[in-house]
């Protein structure tokens, strides 16, 4: 399959350009809605479960429990949606979410025991749909060897922040204003529409070869050692998402002023996406294995700050450098894969990248709340720092691993055509 893109000499690609290729609004729009929902889950699990049983520590085991059964479910997702094609893993999987979801519901506002809503958040959080790799991969069909690869990984790092800036807001207006089993309910009413609305675009879907193609190679995206080292750096990220979501709130608790909570984190996510927006614009000589190593450490150096901030404006400043130096890490990890992975094993190395992101936030929301309530103020801020440190330590020692692959025969899982793919 040709690009669907053309770019003239010399010229630098950009967002209208990215966004005038053809066929790409049919998935977008679509993919946006369905996407909505990853970001209301877990604030509409804690909200509800808070309400009904009175307890912010059980409704954060429930919501952990739903983080951790996607994180390690969502990879088997994408290797099935690498082998059979999208359509066939999506429509199954709205619908097992969509019902899981309102049995959660239901066993919460009837007050079952919290083994029983354990129980009903593991399909919750194993079924929720990876609108985000699927997006990602069908840029890579539209795109190919294009150099608006990078331009698309800006643009879905600046979606994804998009929607965990309105998801939470919507799903806790819902909770508070409304019912607080609305925001789940919601949830689940996004997610089988806007599921199905994107399960129906066929043709911007990657191909799927025929059983038996004497060309495909069954290959797994984690015997890859690179994207191994991958998931361990996307790790570090999830410990920055999730230690600053509870410290933020402690510290603002702390000084009395709750609601500035909501302030400190919005700048921490402008900071992402006005870094996002900067980096899909600028055409980039840097090797991707270089870029990633130095926007890493920079981020290890500004998260390693933040537990010494002790003013709010000092916060807020490191805040908006930590959350500036998470795009370009992320857009550059997801870049990667494109010269790592064969082009059927995609979906699946995006999945685990998207889950180990999962799980580092649901690892830093339980070890940060503790050192809150065990140690003193800031001391969740901690965590950030450990995380990127360690994840760091490992990105330089193994950074030989994220040499790419020769462009030589590369056909794997069923898809017979190459999809490089930018992402997030």
């Amino acid at each position: 399959m040709a690009s669907t893109v053309t770019s003239r000499p010399g010229s630098r690609p950009g967002y209208g350009q990215l966004l005038r290729t053809r066929g790409a609004w049919t998935f977008l729009l679509p993919g946006f809605a369905a996407r909505q929902p990853f970001a209301m889950l877990t604030i509409s699990i804690v909200l509800l479960v808070q309400h009904t049983t009175g307890s912010y520590g059980a409704a954060g085991a429930a919501a952990a429990v739903t983080g951790v059964s996607m994180a390690l479910f969502a990879p088997y997702s994408g290797r099935l949606a690498d082998r059979y094609g999208q359509r066939t893993v999506l429509l199954p999987g709205v619908l097992v979410h969509t019902l899981s979801g309102l049995t959660f519901t239901a066993l919460a506002l009837g007050h079952a025991p919290l083994w029983a809503l354990f129980v009903a958040a593991v399909p919750t959080g194993a079924s929720v749909p990876q609108i985000g790799p699927m997006v990602r991969a069908r840029w890579g069909v539209k795109l190919q060897d294009s150099p608006l690869m990078t331009t698309a990984a800006a643009f879905e790092s600046v979606t994804d922040e998009l929607t965990f800036v309105f998801g939470p807001l919507l799903a806790t207006a819902l909770c508070t204003a409304v019912n607080p089993a609305a925001g789940l309910i919601t949830e689940a009413a996004l997610t089988l529409i806007g599921g199905l609305l994107f399960a129906a675009q066929k043709g911007t879907q990657p191909k799927v070869a025929a059983v038996g193609h004497a060309r495909v190679e069954h290959v797994s995206a984690l015997s890859i050692p690179g994207v191994r080292v991958l998931i361990v750096t996307f790790l570090g990220i999830g410990s920055v998402f999730g230690g600053m979501q509870v410290s933020l709130a402690a510290f603002s608790e702390s000084i009395g002023e709750p609601g500035l909570n909501g302030v400190l984190y919005g700048t921490f996510a402008a900071g992402n996406m006005l870094s996002g927006l900067v980096c899909g614009a600028v055409a980039w000589k840097v090797a991707p294995q270089r870029r990633l190593l130095v926007g890493y450490a920079a981020l290890a150096l500004t998260a390693s700050a933040l537990w010494t901030a002790h003013s709010v404006l000092l916060l807020a400043a490191l805040g908006l450098l930590v959350g500036m130096c998470i795009a370009p890490a992320l857009i550059t990890g997801y870049t990667l894969v494109e010269g790592l992975v064969p082009a059927g094993a995609r979906t699946e190395a995006f999945t685990w990248l998207t889950g180990a992101v999962a799980l580092g936030q649901a690892a830093a929301v339980t070890v940060a709340g503790q050192l809150e309530d065990r140690l003193w103020g800031g001391a969740g801020f901690l965590v950030p720092m450990a995380g990127t440190v360690l994840a760091l330590g490992t990105l330089v020692a193994l950074r030989s691993r994220l040499a790419t692959r020769p462009r030589s025969r590369t056909v794997a899982r069923g898809i017979g055509h190459r999809v490089p793919v930018a992402v997030d």
